[in-house]
């Protein structure tokens, strides 16, 4: 591991390396600094299977990070080194490390004595509703050529049917029989959530640079609970509004955990919806009112597609996240399920919620 390390142009040597268990898809170590009060970094070994083309991801970090520096700086914003992420470039200029195995590697500047949370009281969740709002606005006047979708057609809700319907065709893993009720109400469904996509193709609906992972332990806070950073920007690209506000509501505005293993758990927080949509509509201000008028829906939206990925998974044998037992991904399917029928339920007072906000 060390060896990984030493091909980056830390600032000062470097001393213990430890794992962090966090995400589903990289891994994420913590390079310290051998002497007190130096800069320690945060190290993560790229899947390059999933991000398949690891330069144009790389690529696209430097844009928006630099971009965010920028607006921040002339908005007159100081202490910018811990408002944005700072890639540190490998010694030979270059933005990741291949090593001899093939692997990926990069490198960012730790930002330390910040936090972050997996559940979220009302008053956090107003701040991080301004925060990604004006993460948004940020972003609004880059153009979308100028990113890679690092995951092509990551929150494509037509494509990932085609990708579940081939799950359920090929039933790999010999788990149909067993999900077979959960299927056919996705295909039940199917039909509305592929709303994004029409009013797109019909030139309703904006695609807008979007963070597309707007999972609330993708913030970091001070130790005065400011937001102070959004982090893991692998899947920043060009992509619909309602992904990026259905997400967090999916994860923050959860009163159960993504793979509870009692469904009872399970529901919305309103409260928690309620001061995110305030937050994020006092910034977003650059809506349209296609997009005010669905994204409620967007909360539907994402619980949907994470069902339908979690499943597609299991009957896949597994493939794509990290499972910690046989049945997890069928947990995490029936999880996500309770909570879109919780979303469902609750609907007419999202749409409520949303209208009022909005004026």
């Amino acid at each position: 591991m060390r060896k990984i390390v030493d091909q980056f142009a830390t600032k000062n040597e470097v001393g213990e390396i430890r794992p962090l268990k966090i995400g589903h898809i990289n891994d994420s170590f913590i390079v310290e600094s051998k002497n007190d009060g130096g800069e320690s970094y945060f190290l993560q070994k790229i899947n390059h299977h999933i991000f398949k083309n690891v330069d144009g991801l790389q690529k696209n970090i430097q844009i928006v990070t630099n971009h965010l520096r920028h607006k921040l700086a002339t908005s007159g914003v100081t202490n910018l080194e811990k408002k944005v992420l700072q890639l540190v470039k490998t010694k030979d200029e270059k933005l990741f490390y291949k090593d001899i195995d093939g692997a990926y590697w990069r490198m960012y500047v730790n930002i330390e004595n910040t936090h972050s949370y997996d559940t979220i009281t009302p008053e956090l969740a107003y701040k991080a509703g301004e925060s990604f709002g004006n993460f948004q606005c940020m972003l609004a006047d880059i153009p979308h050529d100028d990113l890679i979708e690092t995951i092509p057609n990551f929150h494509n809700m037509e494509f990932r049917l085609e990708q579940f319907r081939e799950a359920v065709r090929a039933n790999a893993a010999g788990r149909l029989e067993k999900a077979q009720w959960m299927v056919d109400e996705i295909e039940k469904r199917a039909d509305d959530m592929c709303r994004p996509e029409r009013l797109f193709r019909e030139g309703r609906l904006p695609k807008r640079i979007n963070h597309c992972d707007t999972k609330v332990n993708n913030m970091l806070f001070d130790e005065n609970d400011e937001p102070i950073c959004i982090v893991d920007l692998d899947t920043v690209m060009p992509g619909f509004v309602l992904s990026d506000f259905g997400d967090f509501m999916r994860t923050a505005a959860n009163t159960g955990t993504e793979d509870d293993i009692n469904l009872d758990n399970i529901g919305v927080n309103m409260d928690i919806f309620e001061a995110y949509t305030r937050g994020y509509l006092k910034n977003a201000t650059f809506l349209s009112q296609i997009e005010l008028e669905n994204l409620a829906f967007g909360a539907k939206l994402l619980s949907y597609m994470q069902t339908v990925r979690f499943l597609g998974d299991y009957l896949n044998g597994d493939t794509y996240y990290k499972i910690e037992s046989p049945d997890h991904n069928w947990q995490r399917s029936l999880a996500q399920y309770r909570l879109l029928q919780s979303q469902e339920e609750n609907f007419g007072k999202m749409q409520q919620i949303v209208s009022e906000c909005s004026k």
